[in-house]
């Protein structure tokens, strides 16, 4: 049976826990430097392509690498944080990205593709901090502030944008290697302000259940099978643009790196800031109207993007614009989470969410690689599937899913 807790109130907000503020902060640093990490690859696509000589289909694979074990990692560190907490979960996420991203470093100076894949597999566990970091902003905020909480925590994705924007610039000054050492040193840095700085909620308790039992029951769960459908989309979709859209602007456009990173870096701090309007939306209005605005917008961009519009204003404005529709749908996708998880299974139902949401990202580059069209310069196929999974999204999210007021909501 439902039970309807009380909106926040002046009162309620003065008696916040103490540190409140501060640990959303370090959590939202955290994903920064995670996320930064795990788009290193991605976003250097164009330096491997050149350096390793690989073929689209090729480079699709190595920058879709991370993505995956990011993805599948995110299932078991999300219900290890009901069991042991975001501070050491989150220290141990940021140090265990630090050899993968050294190893990096290593096979892209000695241009060895196998050692540059095998290190990305690795790296994916850069991508599990958001498994993290959503049990641990949850249980600091009361179910009435849970989309502004995972929203503001969800713009830590802007360590995409970091990484779009600057990684390609540090090669270029600094070179390649260093590049990777700066990046291994930001991860310790923040793994020791972590370990010192952050603390648990006072509302969260450590969850004794044995790992695989939690995930079973997770997966037992009907809202998180419908959470993961959407997730996909939605965040998949961010992902994988984020990641392909370097090498879709140099095929597409003809941008050197320099140019689609900074153009890409546009885009996910686009989303990175709709992240948390969407949560804030979602408190207020409910997370259904959220995430169907976002999907319609997605499915009509997705075709604008197909026809290749011409001219930086209107191709830019059109990503700038799919990347608020995604960054919408991630903030209220993620705000219903919050909503419908149970008590103490926040950590293992998001877990499997945010790895639906990851896996979304990981298949649409190998497509696109694979079903790129050389002599005419073309991704319709990739593009056009977009449209069609985002509408067939939207009609699930009218049709099946029950809308939610506000998320004032919860489950007893």
């Amino acid at each position: 049976m439902a039970e309807v807790t009380p909106p926040a109130t002046a009162a309620t907000a003065a008696t916040a826990p103490a540190g409140q503020t501060l640990n959303l902060v370090l959590a939202t640093a955290a994903s920064v430097a995670g996320f930064w990490a795990w788009n290193s690859v991605a976003t250097l696509g164009a330096f491997y392509t050149q350096n390793l000589q690989l073929t689209p289909a090729t480079t699709g694979i190595l920058v879709a690498m991370p993505v995956f074990v990011g993805s599948l990692g995110r299932i078991v560190v999300g219900a290890l944080t009901d069991k042991y907490g975001g501070r050491a979960l989150f220290t141990f996420v940021l140090l265990a990205a630090v050899v993968p991203i050294l190893l990096v470093a290593v096979g892209g100076s000695i241009r060895s593709f196998p050692l540059v894949l095998g290190a990305g597999l690795l790296l994916g566990v850069a991508g599990t901090v958001f498994a993290v970091g959503i049990p641990f902003v949850s249980a600091w905020y009361d179910p009435s502030r849970r989309g502004f909480a995972t929203g503001v925590f969800g713009a830590g994705m802007g360590g995409t944008a970091l990484a779009a924007f600057l990684n390609p610039r540090l090669v270029a000054w600094i070179g390649y290697f260093p590049t990777h050492l700066l990046i291994a040193a930001v991860l310790v840095v923040m793994a020791a302000l972590v370990w010192f700085l952050m603390k648990e909620s006072p509302a969260w308790h450590r969850q004794s259940a044995p790992v695989l039992p939690k995930l079973i029951d997770a997966a037992k769960t009907p809202v998180t099978w419908k959470m993961c459908f959407l997730y996909a989309v939605v965040f998949g979709g961010f992902v994988s643009f984020a990641t392909y859209l370097p090498t879709y602007l140099r095929d597409i456009y003809s941008f050197d790196p320099s140019a689609a990173g900074a153009r890409t870096a546009g885009f996910a701090l686009a989303a990175v800031l709709a992240r948390p309007v969407g949560g804030v939306l979602a408190d207020r209005f409910g997370p259904k109207p959220v995430v169907v605005v976002s999907l319609a917008g997605v499915a009509v961009l997705a075709w604008v993007v197909n026809l290749q519009p011409d001219g930086d204003v209107p191709a830019g404005l059109t990503f700038v614009a799919m990347a608020a529709a995604l960054g919408l749908g991630t903030g209220g996708v993620f705000a219903w989470v919050g909503v419908l998880a149970p008590a103490g299974k926040v950590g293992s139902v998001s877990g499997v969410v945010s790895a639906a949401g990851g896996l979304g990202g990981y298949f649409p580059p190998l497509i696109m690689g694979a079903t790129y069209d050389a002599a005419s310069r073309s991704y319709s196929i990739g593009l056009l599937l977009l449209v069609v999974t985002a509408l067939v999204a939207l009609a699930f999210t009218v049709f099946a899913m029950r809308a939610r007021p506000k998320a004032t909501v919860a489950p007893a």
